[in-house]
Protein backbone atom coordinates (compact mmCIF):
# COMPACT_ATOMS: atom_id res chain seq x y z
CA UNK A 1 0.00 0.00 0.00
CA UNK A 2 1.44 3.17 -1.00
CA UNK A 3 1.29 5.85 1.82
CA UNK A 4 -0.98 8.72 1.17
CA UNK A 5 0.93 11.75 0.10
CA UNK A 6 -0.81 15.26 2.17
CA UNK A 7 0.89 18.21 1.42
CA UNK A 8 4.05 19.23 -1.46
CA UNK A 9 6.07 21.76 -1.68
CA UNK A 10 9.15 22.56 -4.04
CA UNK A 11 9.16 18.82 -4.67
CA UNK A 12 9.25 17.80 -1.30
CA UNK A 13 5.68 16.39 0.09
CA UNK A 14 4.67 15.00 3.32
CA UNK A 15 3.07 12.32 4.10
CA UNK A 16 2.65 9.79 7.41
CA UNK A 17 5.14 8.02 8.60
CA UNK A 18 5.06 3.88 8.05
CA UNK A 19 7.04 1.61 10.06
CA UNK A 20 9.52 1.00 7.23
CA UNK A 21 10.49 4.60 7.81
CA UNK A 22 12.17 3.68 11.67
CA UNK A 23 15.60 3.09 10.94
CA UNK A 24 15.92 6.43 8.51
CA UNK A 25 14.48 8.69 11.15
CA UNK A 26 16.39 7.05 13.88
CA UNK A 27 19.56 7.78 11.17
CA UNK A 28 18.14 11.35 11.25
CA UNK A 29 18.21 11.62 14.92
CA UNK A 30 21.39 10.11 16.08
CA UNK A 31 23.01 11.82 13.19
CA UNK A 32 22.20 15.11 13.75
CA UNK A 33 24.62 17.52 14.09
CA UNK A 34 22.75 19.52 16.48
CA UNK A 35 23.51 16.94 19.10
CA UNK A 36 27.22 16.90 18.75
CA UNK A 37 29.49 17.90 21.89
CA UNK A 38 27.44 18.25 24.85
CA UNK A 39 23.91 17.38 23.28
CA UNK A 40 25.42 14.02 22.28
CA UNK A 41 24.35 12.14 24.94
CA UNK A 42 20.78 12.64 24.60
CA UNK A 43 20.58 11.28 21.18
CA UNK A 44 23.42 8.41 22.17
CA UNK A 45 21.23 5.04 21.42
CA UNK A 46 18.16 6.63 20.60
CA UNK A 47 15.85 4.65 18.60
CA UNK A 48 12.39 5.32 16.63
CA UNK A 49 10.85 1.81 16.09
CA UNK A 50 7.56 1.00 14.32
CA UNK A 51 5.66 0.93 17.41
CA UNK A 52 6.21 4.77 17.82
CA UNK A 53 5.20 5.25 14.78
CA UNK A 54 1.98 3.54 14.98
CA UNK A 55 1.04 5.06 18.28
CA UNK A 56 2.05 8.96 17.77
CA UNK A 57 1.10 11.19 14.85
CA UNK A 58 4.58 10.77 12.97
CA UNK A 59 4.83 12.36 9.83
CA UNK A 60 7.45 12.85 6.91
CA UNK A 61 8.87 15.32 4.84
CA UNK A 62 10.02 13.08 1.58
CA UNK A 63 11.77 14.51 -1.84
CA UNK A 64 10.51 13.67 -5.01
CA UNK A 65 13.52 10.98 -5.21
CA UNK A 66 11.85 9.26 -1.89
CA UNK A 67 14.77 10.43 0.31
CA UNK A 68 13.24 11.57 3.58
CA UNK A 69 14.31 14.67 4.11
CA UNK A 70 12.66 15.44 7.75
CA UNK A 71 10.09 14.53 10.28
CA UNK A 72 8.14 15.53 13.25
CA UNK A 73 6.35 13.55 16.00
CA UNK A 74 3.18 14.87 17.79
CA UNK A 75 1.56 13.65 20.96
CA UNK A 76 -2.00 13.50 20.39
CA UNK A 77 -3.33 12.08 23.80
CA UNK A 78 -4.34 13.85 25.69
CA UNK A 79 -5.86 15.52 22.71
CA UNK A 80 -6.97 19.11 24.55
CA UNK A 81 -2.90 19.05 25.06
CA UNK A 82 -0.96 18.14 22.36
CA UNK A 83 3.06 17.99 23.07
CA UNK A 84 5.65 17.85 19.94
CA UNK A 85 7.79 15.20 20.34
CA UNK A 86 10.28 15.36 17.61
CA UNK A 87 11.29 17.32 14.90
CA UNK A 88 14.27 16.77 12.51
CA UNK A 89 15.24 17.85 9.26
CA UNK A 90 18.10 16.52 7.81
CA UNK A 91 21.56 18.79 8.14
CA UNK A 92 22.15 18.82 4.24
CA UNK A 93 18.87 20.69 3.73
CA UNK A 94 18.20 22.47 6.70
CA UNK A 95 17.13 26.16 5.25
CA UNK A 96 15.24 25.08 2.46
CA UNK A 97 12.09 25.53 4.26
CA UNK A 98 11.62 21.84 4.99
CA UNK A 99 11.24 22.86 8.56
CA UNK A 100 8.59 25.34 8.09
CA UNK A 101 6.62 23.03 6.01
CA UNK A 102 6.19 20.51 8.68
CA UNK A 103 5.43 22.93 11.15
CA UNK A 104 2.57 24.10 8.94
CA UNK A 105 1.21 20.27 8.39
CA UNK A 106 1.83 19.86 12.24
CA UNK A 107 -0.72 23.02 13.27
CA UNK A 108 -3.09 21.25 10.71
CA UNK A 109 -2.65 17.79 12.07
CA UNK A 110 -3.46 19.99 15.86
CA UNK A 111 -5.94 21.74 14.25
CA UNK A 112 -8.26 18.19 13.33
CA UNK A 113 -7.62 17.02 16.40
CA UNK A 114 -9.41 19.80 18.15
CA UNK A 115 -6.52 21.93 19.61
CA UNK A 116 -5.88 25.28 20.00
CA UNK A 117 -1.61 25.30 20.52
CA UNK A 118 0.84 22.62 20.44
CA UNK A 119 3.11 22.57 23.72
CA UNK A 120 7.34 22.48 22.39
CA UNK A 121 9.58 21.74 25.40
CA UNK A 122 12.78 22.64 22.47
CA UNK A 123 16.27 21.64 21.99
CA UNK A 124 17.89 25.05 23.51
CA UNK A 125 19.59 25.38 19.68
CA UNK A 126 16.52 24.96 18.04
CA UNK A 127 14.81 27.71 20.35
CA UNK A 128 15.01 30.65 17.35
CA UNK A 129 13.89 28.59 14.76
CA UNK A 130 10.37 27.60 16.90
CA UNK A 131 9.95 31.00 17.62
CA UNK A 132 10.26 31.82 13.85
CA UNK A 133 7.40 30.35 13.30
CA UNK A 134 5.24 31.76 15.50
CA UNK A 135 6.08 30.01 18.68
CA UNK A 136 6.21 31.72 22.23
CA UNK A 137 7.91 31.07 24.95
CA UNK A 138 6.23 30.24 28.24
CA UNK A 139 9.06 29.06 30.38
CA UNK A 140 12.10 26.86 31.19
CA UNK A 141 11.92 22.74 31.82
CA UNK A 142 14.59 22.36 34.14
CA UNK A 143 17.11 19.56 33.72
CA UNK A 144 16.43 16.00 34.74
CA UNK A 145 19.81 14.24 34.62
CA UNK A 146 21.29 11.99 33.52
CA UNK A 147 18.90 11.88 30.80
CA UNK A 148 18.70 15.36 30.26
CA UNK A 149 22.18 17.78 31.42
CA UNK A 150 20.31 21.08 30.44
CA UNK A 151 17.42 23.36 31.08
CA UNK A 152 15.47 23.60 27.87
CA UNK A 153 13.24 26.28 26.57
CA UNK A 154 8.96 25.66 27.00
CA UNK A 155 6.90 27.78 24.15
CA UNK A 156 3.15 27.02 22.50
CA UNK A 157 2.98 26.94 19.20
CA UNK A 158 -0.67 28.56 18.25
CA UNK A 159 -2.07 26.24 15.60
CA UNK A 160 -4.07 29.38 13.78
CA UNK A 161 -1.10 31.68 14.09
CA UNK A 162 1.60 31.69 11.56
CA UNK A 163 4.92 33.03 11.22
Amino acid sequence: MRPRVTDRHDGVHIRRAVARDAKRLTRLVTGSRAYEGPYAPMVAGYRIGPDYIEAHAVHVAVGDDGRVLGFYALILSPPESPELDLMFVADDVQGRGIGRLLVGHLREEARRAGADAVRVVAHPPAEGFYRSVGAERTGTVAARPPAVMWDRPELTLGVDAGP
